[in-house]
């Protein structure tokens, strides 16, 4: 990465009591004059397009809409005066940079990534911008949300979403009677995750049943938008009051799996009949499917390890070894409990006199009856998700089982870990000054990323830390990386999720064609099967961001470190 020379503040420069600069300061030199050419925009939440907010939730308003605060729309070099280098591998938002921000911002992105950033602002600025606020814009008004602490983080992984950007991390001191709680911060798909299952095959056993394998899975796991479940329930509160657990019970799970899961795949706070009907409606009959969007299953190879003993804590013993990924989360459950809960807390703001910068950002009190209702119905939703990749993992040992004539357990199909990335988590954590403190972590578009030693971990990986799933675009690589002592300190425990999105749903079907991606795929020897033609090209790996790109900066900024590098050999998408 390119070093970005670091120029003195001006002498007029004030910092707060918390080191935060203070409203008004001058820009460093570096972002005014930097100049930035083309432009790109977000405009689809985590890619997933069945999953925007519905009419009722309302659209995103500007600060002196929504707050009667007299603003003045300023022009691309004004807003780059707020914005500085912290080191080669961050930069800070000011005070400023919106209205009423309560602490600074801080994004980890190296040179390329940061450009991406810019664009998508000055994209904003120029009237070209897409259906949300510019990712930087979102950082900074999470900044401005009452009881925040610490500063409003974004991920290298960053892109525009509703309220919250997706990578965007906010802990709020659950002491503070003023904090809050934000669906915007978890998102309409409630514990989307990541889970990585490994075998004892090797990529020479495997490539003859490439094609076979693929349409197998296929065939076995309900895929696309509003599709029906692989697994039946009467017992759908059982599922969200129990989750993995649930599982286990009725025989698709083993009971390994939920050692191997963030939470044990069971958050106890969850209270199903803070679900509403309409949301259980939506989720009985999606019980073990994928979706569609950025949603799959990918059969992949170890392509390169990077921490040999790590790798074998987790049961990675040789390059060319055959794990599967599974990328999915809430389905309609969780989109319907995200946007009950909207209705709820923009009714309930006033009367808790809570003021925003953009009603996206719908809050109420942590400690206020709909502060606690929201979060036992989004560790419902939690524990359904949980249940759902569960049901998908059962179907992926069945198929195996079916090709290679052996049981899932004779080829080691066990689960390496299950994380999860749109969560608001209760966690203690110790700030700056050695002040311990129960927060309130909102991760949207954020994985957990614990050290080593932490008690939250299996007792496999207390000395390795944290297993992280990153997912590349479809047809790149993928990674497994470790959480760190530098992730607690810098992001609160958090690191990134993806490649994030780099364009939007709408431009990628004017920049690509379905033929050329399926061409690029099978030159790579990759075999896809996917229910929605236009996902192909919305999907592209040239619509996401570089995740080698992503990866490093996470590597080089100390809030993850690399482990395995992995390669796609089969796809299954909606």
């Amino acid at each position: 990465m390119a070093s970005v020379e670091k120029t003195a503040g001006p002498s007029s420069e004030q910092r707060d009591s918390q080191g935060n600069l203070i409203e008004g300061d001058q820009p460093l030199k570096q972002f005014a004059d930097l100049k930035v050419g083309d432009k790109s925009s977000s405009k689809a939440e985590g890619g997933k397009p069945s999953e925007h907010p519905t009419s009722s939730v309302a659209p995103a308003e500007k600060p002196s809409t929504f707050e009667n605060t007299k603003t003045t729309r300023r022009s691309y070099e004004d807003e780059l005066r707020y914005l500085f280098d912290i080191n080669e591998t961050s930069i800070g938002i000011k005070k400023g940079f919106v209205p009423n921000m309560n602490v600074e911002g801080k994004v980890f992105v190296n040179k390329p990534l940061k450009d991406i950033l810019l664009q998508e602002l000055q994209s904003n600025i120029e009237g070209s911008g897409g259906a949300f606020l510019p990712a930087l814009k979102q950082v900074a008004n999470v900044a401005s949300l009452p009881g925040i602490i610490g500063q409003s983080i974004g991920l290298p992984d960053i892109h525009s979403g509703y309220g919250f950007a997706i990578g965007n991390v906010a802990a709020f001191d659950v002491s503070d009677p003023a904090s809050v709680v934000s669906p915007g911060g978890v998102g309409f798909d409630i514990n989307c995750g990541v889970r990585l299952i490994r075998t004892n095959l090797h990529v020479q056993e495997v490539a003859p049943f490439r094609e076979e394998i693929c349409e197998a899975l296929y065939q076995a796991i309900p895929v696309g938008v509003g599709q029906g479940g692989s697994c039946k329930t009467d017992t759908l509160d059982d599922v969200m009051n129990n989750g993995v657990d649930w599982a286990i019970k009725n025989g698709i799970a083993w009971e390994s799996d939920r050692e191997f899961c963030e939470e044990n795949g069971h958050m106890r706070n969850a209270d199903a009949s803070k679900v509403s009907s309409r949301a259980k409606a939506r989720g009985k009959v999606q019980l073990g499917s994928l979706g569609a969007g950025n949603h799959y299953c990918e059969v992949q190879i170890v392509d390169e390890i990077y921490d040999k003993e790590a790798a074998k804590v987790m049961g990675i013993d040789f390059e060319g070894q055959i794990c599967i990924m599974v990328h999915c989360g809430s389905r309609g459950l969780g989109h319907q409990v995200a946007t009950d809960y909207l209705k709820v807390m923009e009714t309930i703001m006033s009367k808790q006199k809570i003021k925003l910068n953009d009603r996206q950002l719908a809050c109420v009190r942590i400690n206020s009856k709909e502060g606690q209702d929201y979060l036992s119905a989004m560790a419902a939703s939690a524990n359904f998700a949980w249940v759902n990749r569960q049901g998908i993992t059962h179907q992926i040992r069945g198929v195996f089982e079916n090709i290679f004539k052996k049981s899932a357990q004779e080829m080691d199909m066990n689960l390496i870990y299950d994380v999860s990335h749109n969560m608001a988590k209760m966690e203690d954590h110790v700030l700056a000054g050695g002040e311990k403190k129960k927060l309130l972590v909102h991760r949207k578009g954020a994985t957990r990323a614990f050290p080593p030693h932490h008690p939250s971990l299996p007792k496999a990986y207390q000395e390795i830390g944290q297993p992280v799933f990153i997912g590349g675009s479809m047809g790149t690589n993928s990674y497994i990386l470790l959480g760190t002592e530098g992730s607690m300190q810098n992001s609160f425990g958090s690191t990134c999720h993806g490649a994030g999105r780099a364009i939007s749903r709408h431009k990628s079907h004017k920049a690509l064609t379905f033929q050329e991606v399926l061409d690029n795929l099978d030159k790579k020897g990759i075999s896809i099967r996917i229910q929605t033609p236009k996902l192909v090209m919305e999907e592209a790996p040239e619509t996401y961001k570089d995740v080698h790109e992503v990866i490093n900066a996470v590597h080089q900024a100390g809030i993850a470190k690399k482990a395995v590098k992995l390669r796609p050999l089969a796809v299954i998408k909606g």
